[in-house]
């Protein structure tokens, strides 16, 4: 069951700025990568649910965050139906993020009131979204549609909340391009968690990464 409810997560995306997407099917450099986002200063965490067993790593690391990293918000990224949805909520997930607009989905996650963010790529994807409940929509992949789509978007629609994933890199000019476009925050996968820190175990730079990433989240929104 989730920690957390939606509004709180929203209002914790929207404070924060920032979510780390991460997935290894390895437990403990799964808690060690954890707790160096969680002392670089971030608050929520995607675990991006790719692999086999996902939901058995998921589920340590969601005790993990719950007896030793107070105010720590799990999450689940890759989520493709509304089963699986279920199933990560039953393991604590407090926000469910997917690559696609699905309704079952929605209908998942509304009846427990744990907050999900579809994948959307066109304005009617955004509209129906937000219809069915959604409160900070996905802009799935961020490369490709960049800033300008954000733009475009808060134009007729400024009350929607946009949180692009996929080309977003932790440096100035990127984060500065799509805070002033209008996003509500951004997810940081490998340009942030690389495969050279994992590789070499290094939470310590991880950390640093991280606290900087939010640094100059801050200091782009002014």
């Amino acid at each position: 069951m989730a920690q957390f409810s939606r509004l709180e997560v929203a209002q914790a995306m929207k404070d924060t700025g920032m979510i780390p997407l991460f997935f290894h099917n390895d437990i403990e450099l799964s808690k060690k990568v954890l707790k160096a986002c969680y002392d670089g200063g971030a608050r929520l965490m995607e675990f991006t649910a790719r692999g086999d067993f996902a939901h058995e790593v998921f589920g340590e690391l969601t005790k993990y965050a719950i007896k030793e990293l107070p105010g720590m918000i799990m999450g689940v990224g890759s989520v493709t139906d509304g089963a699986a949805a279920s199933l990560y909520m039953a393991l604590g997930a407090n926000f469910i993020v997917t690559p696609v607009l699905r309704e079952d989905i929605a209908i998942a996650c509304n009846r427990k009131k744990v907050l999900w963010s579809p994948g959307c790529g066109t304005l009617t994807e955004i509209t129906r979204a937000e219809e069915l409940g959604c409160e900070i929509v996905k802009l799935f992949p961020g490369d490709i549609y960049g800033p300008q789509f954000v733009k475009g978007v808060k134009g007729p629609q400024p009350w929607t909340s946009v949180m692009p994933t996929g080309g977003v890199s932790p440096t100035e000019e990127n984060l500065k391009g799509w805070f002033d476009a209008g996003v509500t925050c951004v997810g940081m996968g490998s340009k942030l968690i690389s495969k050279d820190i994992i590789a070499n175990k290094d939470y310590a730079k991880l950390e640093q990464d991280v606290r900087a990433a939010l640094a100059i989240v801050k200091s782009v929104r002014g």
